[in-house]
């Protein structure tokens, strides 16, 4: 009995040396890495707003014009970065201020240091001339003033002026679908890599 008695007393020592030593180290666990997670500063954007309009200039002259509702900016990441995860809108102003093109797309990322734009998903533009383009997938570099697409692309070209001339309200416009696409980024003088067909507007 008194054996039994010691080895319970034992076994409840051992027990609570156990919860001693074990507790503070999953705390300390636990601790390091939460510490862990909030020192990832390249997995944390410096400002993420909602509901955003901007301007944004160069030289002090106004170019742009961002609406998104959601804008994440990455100061810490390598390279640093801009995304729009709930997509962007974006007009083009020229030295007058006036529209001189627009651009949509359902998700959008910016390279700061290489100053590339990456757009995805419904992509659709247009340009000065009425003209609109449509693609799943568009990049555009600011130094080089290059807008570019691997992808599928449909342009639609509204009536020309000699066209509704002749006809009218009847005159109609022109598709032009192709696979792969270049331009300024005015996106007034564009190729189109491997054009597939050239289309009447439908009614």
């Amino acid at each position: 009995m008194q054996l039994n008695n010691k080895l319970h007393i034992i076994l409840s020592i051992a027990i609570i040396w156990v919860a001693i030593l074990f507790f503070p180290a999953c705390h300390r666990k636990e601790v390091k890495l939460r510490m862990d997670a909030i020192s990832n500063r390249e997995a944390m954007p410096v400002l993420d707003a909602q509901q955003v309009t901007t301007l944004i200039s160069d030289s002090g002259i106004t170019r742009f014009r961002i609406t998104a509702v959601e804008w994440q900016m990455y100061d810490r990441a390598t390279p640093s970065y801009w995304e729009f995860p709930k997509g962007i809108y974006l007009e083009q102003f020229d030295n007058m201020l006036n529209i001189s093109a627009t651009l949509r797309a359902d998700y959008a990322y910016y390279d700061n240091q290489a100053e590339i734009w990456h757009l995805t998903g419904n992509v659709y533009a247009t340009n000065v001339n009425g003209e609109q383009f449509e693609t799943p997938e568009l990049f555009w570099e600011q130094k080089s003033e290059r807008v570019y697409s691997d992808s599928a692309i449909t342009i639609i070209q509204p009536p020309t002026p000699a066209a509704i001339q002749a006809k009218g309200e009847q005159a109609k416009g022109t598709v032009i679908k192709g696979v792969g696409f270049e331009s300024n980024q005015e996106m007034t003088k564009y190729t189109i890599r491997r054009p597939t067909g050239i289309f009447p507007v439908d009614d």
